[in-house]
């Protein structure tokens, strides 16, 4: 379902393929892919293992590139962009939240946020990220001293601390139990609200399509539905 006309596109994709040649097995993850993603919506992208997740997110994110295809970011083809231009594209637009956190040990919560604040063109404070994800109180804990939801929420601090224009998680709450899970989610959740950037979310979990403006659900490499949400939920109040 398109957005309606006065809501820029983010991203236009069309028909993007990806080939993986394994020895002599041929794996498709995607298999004539057509996406778009609009200004300030949140998405999930919904899907069992193997779908094309991961694969699509990790294209848009400039991780990847298809087999073919084209990827558009804000009108710039990115298959155009060299080298440098792709690595300022993800050094300054785009922020990547992972299932697992990539924290260095021997920083604090605010040390690791400032790693890329230090290299941004326009960064918030560390402290003002962190309390954008409820970590106030924990800015100087090291992640031994931090649970996995607080760990995961640095993470998102650390993602979006750059202002990037897009956050891109990918199945950010498949380490954590329930209750940490929905901590997370309702982060991510305060990101979008807050801030109106960007977000894409993969999951697994059918429930967090609530929280999405629209759900993007994959099977085999292709798009099998999109479905945009009448109501919208916060992600406390998700039906778990």
């Amino acid at each position: 379902m398109d957005s309606p006309p006065e809501i820029q596109a983010v991203y236009e994709a069309h028909d993007l393929t990806k080939v993986y040649h394994m020895g002599e097995v041929s794996v498709h993850a995607l298999r004539g892919v057509d996406i778009h993603l609009y200004e300030k919506e949140l998405i999930v992208l919904l899907g069992h293992s193997g779908s094309g997740k991961s694969t699509l997110l990790n294209i848009l994110g400039g991780l990847d590139i298809p087999s073919s295809g084209e990827v558009f970011y804000r009108g710039n083809r990115m298959s155009d962009f060299s080298e440098s231009e792709l690595t300022r594209y993800r050094r300054e637009h785009v922020g990547f939240v992972f299932q697992f956190y990539n924290l260095i040990p021997s920083l604090t919560a605010r040390e690791n946020v400032a790693l890329v604040t230090e290299i941004a063109n326009d960064p918030m404070k560390p402290e003002d990220a962190l309390a954008l994800v409820d970590l106030d109180e924990r800015m100087d804990h090291f992640p031994s001293q931090m649970s996995g939801g607080e760990q995961q929420r640095v993470a998102i601090a650390r993602a979006i601390a750059k202002q990037p224009d897009v956050l891109l998680c990918d199945e950010p709450t498949g380490a954590l139990d329930l209750e940490t899970g929905i901590m997370v989610l309702e982060a991510i959740d305060n990101v979008n609200r807050e801030l109106g950037t960007t977000t894409a979310v993969i999951t697994h979990n059918s429930v967090i399509s609530d929280m999405a403006h629209r759900v993007i659900r994959l099977r085999d490499g292709q798009i099998e539905s999109i479905v945009e949400n009448e109501e919208v939920k916060p992600a406390d109040q998700l039906n778990w």
